[in-house]
């Protein structure tokens, strides 16, 4: 997961923050275009217990179904208007929080604007809510020197304040997520003070405020990637926080589960015991990716692949699909018409039931997914069996 810019990278390079990254940010040919309400054919499953320790299985009978109310939030990239409203409506009633991803931020404090005018306007048919993802990305990367600018420029930091409430007001916002990433570890109690200036002004005007948090497992956890994120104070000051527990397994290395529940489970731990658990949102990988094997560092990136596309291409190569109990991910392996090996980790319904129990169990405020438009009908038919998604009243 500290890799997450790296991700950007690769697709010059759209994943984040939120986020997750790939260098093909494209669905799939191969999967079917409205699979909602289809009895797919599945590949072959084979559970493979942890040699370490006995793992249960979450099989499908075993699920017992609630109404959990939760909040739920998926993030939007809008890069070309006819498929960012075609995501939409595709997710849009599953979805509490629909976040645009992203407003970047300059060093004087004013915005790069997005093309988010054709999904805005989609959104508004729905209760669902649009929000805006402002972010200190800057030329395929997080820019820890545009972060310190504001922070410490009055006049920058007043700029984007005003910038960003404008800018909510004149386009129908009706939250704000705040993802800033790699920022300097020595700027963490500036990053904490933007916020507490930047909140408070976001909140009085009527719009919730959420900020995104890299996945640690402790506060004395240091670095760019974590050393900055204060999850205590982060907690009390915004409304809610979403946590960015996804890349562990990254397109640049080493092939693994995205999200293995272990990992995430132990990030959870440690937010529940310093923020309350109402106010934590959870992220969700919509993803996956197949490595070129073997693998080597520094070797050509593993392409995103979207759920479904996993599946469909396990079917076309006849592999058998392996879940691993411990990770609580699939997994499979086959040969590309080169005679290449490869190896494609992704999610599927089991995966995805296994990060729902985390929600029930933690009693969670809900669900983050990065990101929309990637296929995968079965974790949405799964998320509206297990809960009531909040709305827009």
């Amino acid at each position: 997961m500290k890799k997450l810019v790296a991700l950007f990278a690769a697709f010059t390079i759209v994943l984040a923050g939120c986020g997750g990254g790939s260098n093909e940010m494209k669905e799939s040919e191969a999967a079917p275009k409205n699979m909602n309400n289809e009895t797919r054919e599945s590949p072959r499953l084979e559970q493979i217990n942890s040699p370490k320790k006995t793992q249960q299985d979450t099989s499908k009978a075993e699920i017992k179904h609630g109404k959990t109310k939760i909040e739920t939030l998926g993030f939007l990239e809008p890069l070309e208007a006819k498929q960012s409203v075609k995501d939409v409506k595709e997710a849009e009633n599953d979805l509490t929080y629909i976040a645009f991803f992203s407003y970047q931020v300059n060093k004087n404090g004013t915005l790069i604007p997005i093309k988010d005018w054709a999904a805005l306007n989609e959104i508004k048919k729905t209760r669902a809510m649009p929000m805006m993802v402002l972010t200190n990305f800057a030329e395929g990367n997080f820019s820890p020197e545009i972060a310190h600018n504001i922070f410490t420029d009055k006049q920058a930091s007043k700029t984007l304040i005003g910038s960003v409430i404008s800018t909510m007001k004149q386009k129908g916002y009706k939250a704000l997520n705040i993802d800033f990433e790699h920022i300097k570890e020595k700027d963490r109690e500036l990053y904490n003070g933007f916020l507490e200036t930047i909140i408070p002004q976001v909140q009085k005007e009527g719009f919730k405020v959420s900020t995104a948090l890299a996945p640690k497992t402790s506060d004395e956890q240091k670095g760019p990637w974590h050393g900055a994120h204060d999850y205590k104070r982060h907690g009390e000051l915004a409304d809610f926080v979403v946590l960015m527990t996804y890349e562990w397994g990254w397109s640049g290395g080493p092939p693994m589960a995205v999200a293995p529940v272990p990992q995430v489970k132990k990030v959870v731990d440690y937010a529940v015991s310093v923020i309350p658990p109402e106010k934590i949102i959870m992220g969700a990988p919509l993803y996956g990716y197949d490595w070129t094997l073997p693998y080597k560092k520094g070797n050509k990136f593993a392409k995103r692949i979207a759920p479904a596309e996993a599946h469909d291409l396990a079917l076309k190569e006849k592999a058998t699909v392996k879940y691993d109990n411990e990770a609580h991910a699939p997994f499979f392996n086959y040969k590309d018409d080169n005679g290449k090996e490869h190896v494609v980790w992704f999610e599927n319904e089991q995966s995805a039931e296994a990060k729902n129990k985390l929600v029930k169990q933690y009693k969670l405020r809900g669900l983050a997914y990065w990101v929309l438009g990637e296929p995968f009908p079965e974790n949405w038919t799964l998320l509206r069996d297990e809960f009531q998604i909040a709305k827009n009243q």
